[in-house]
Order: structure tokens, then C-alpha cells, then sequence
């Protein structure tokens, strides 16, 4: 079983809740987690590894009382 799988916006949506959408309009304003983008040019298709997505999201933890992570 791959420990670290490549998740398609829509995955990443049932999973995370965000929007294919918004992680679009984050790769374009170079915002959001990293991204692999498995064939080339603006059809090129998009997929996510869990572990990009668990790391974006701890750094985007803030600290009760503290500073972001």
C-alpha cells in the first residue's frame, strides 16, 4: 500500500474540504500546498501527495495564546 498517495483535487476535496476551486486559485496565486503536475501545458493534469497537504497544513496551525507554527 503506498504510504504517501497522489490525491486528485476532487480526492483532496471529499478528504480536506477544499474546493477544487480554491486549490486552483491557489496554485495560481502560488499559494496552498505543493502540487505535482503529471503531464505538461495548462490541461496538464494536477494530483497532491498526502504528505504536501499534512505538511501545508501544519504550518498553517496557529498556537492558542502563540504565534503560527
Amino acid at each position: 500500500m503506498n504510504e504517501d498517495p497522489l490525491l486528485t483535487p476532487r480526492q483532496v476535496h471529499e478528504q480536506y474540504g477544499f474546493s477544487p476551486q480554491t486549490l486552483a486559485n491557489w496554485r495560481w496565486s502560488n499559494l496552498g500546498p505543493d502540487y505535482v503536475k503529471t503531464s505538461p501545458g495548462r490541461s496538464g493534469r494536477v494530483k497532491y501527495r498526502r504528505s504536501a497537504i499534512e505538511s501545508w497544513l501544519n504550518a498553517q496551525t496557529v498556537k492558542v495564546g502563540g504565534d503560527a507554527a
